[in-house]
């Protein structure tokens, strides 16, 4: 599986930066996420923006299941693309 990817969506900035972090600490990833904020659809309220967390994973080495975990912890879910 080549160009593959998982993101990430948290509540906030502060959970994004918790789940980079725990990234790099738990899974090794070796360079740090990108952390990109998503405003909601039709939502000009900065309160309403979700977090992105993009990890870059084209061989293929990062467990679905446990991004999930990591995710649900911090309140958040790993998109399906």
């Amino acid at each position: 599986m080549s160009d593959a990817r998982h993101v990430l969506v948290l509540p906030d900035r502060d959970a994004a930066e918790e789940v980079a972090e725990a990234l790099t600490e738990r899974f090794g990833v070796p360079e740090e996420p990108q952390l990109v904020r998503d405003a909601l659809a039709g939502e000009d309220d900065a309160e309403d923006a979700q977090w992105l967390v993009v990890v870059e994973d084209p061989d293929g080495r990062y467990d679905a299941h446990r991004l999930d975990a990591l995710a649900a912890e911090h309140e958040g879910w790993r998109e399906r693309e």
